[in-house]
C-alpha cells in the first residue's frame, strides 16, 4: 500500500475504559488490528491507551472502533472522548465525501472510473427497455 497523500494519514488515540477483564485492552487490540488494510502503524501508549495511524480511503475511526466494540472492547466514554470521537467521524465523513468515497467503500476511485465509462457512448449498449429485450 502507498503512503498516499498526506491529508488521508490520520493520527488517533483509542482510549480504553480501565474497567474490563483484559487489562491490556489496548495491547489485545493492537493485536486484532494488526494487518487490517488502511491500518498504517500502531503504538502502545498503555495499558489502556493505543496510538493508530491509518489511511481514511481504506479505513476510518468509526469503523475501527465499531469493530473493536463488536468484539468486546469498552471504549473510554467520558464527555471529553466522546465529543473529539464525534467531531474526528464528522470530519473523516465529510473528507471521504469529498475525496468521492462513499461511507465505508475501499473501491470508490473504481467505481468512478466505471460510472464513466457506462456513461460514454460506445456500441456495448441496448437501448430497447428490458421488457423488449427478452423477445429477441
Amino acid at each position: 500500500m502507498d503512503q498516499g497523500a498526506p491529508d488521508t494519514i490520520k493520527q488517533r488515540e483509542i482510549s480504553f475504559n480501565p474497567l474490563h477483564p483484559d487489562p491490556s485492552q489496548a495491547r489485545s487490540a493492537m493485536l486484532l488490528l494488526s494487518g487490517v488494510v488502511g491500518v498504517v502503524d500502531m503504538r502502545l501508549l498503555d495499558d489502556s491507551r493505543l496510538h493508530i495511524r491509518y489511511d481514511i480511503r481504506f479505513v476510518t475511526l468509526k469503523l475501527i472502533e465499531d469493530a473493536l466494540v463488536e468484539v468486546g472492547f469498552h471504549l473510554q466514554n467520558t464527555l471529553l472522548v466522546k465529543l473529539k470521537r464525534a467531531l474526528y467521524h464528522y470530519t473523516e465523513e465529510v473528507q471521504q465525501d469529498n475525496m468521492g468515497c462513499p461511507k465505508g467503500d475501499p473501491n470508490c476511485t473504481q467505481k468512478v472510473f466505471v460510472n464513466r465509462y457506462q456513461k460514454l457512448p460506445h456500441g456495448c449498449r441496448d437501448e430497447r427497455p428490458e421488457h423488449w429485450r427478452k423477445y429477441l
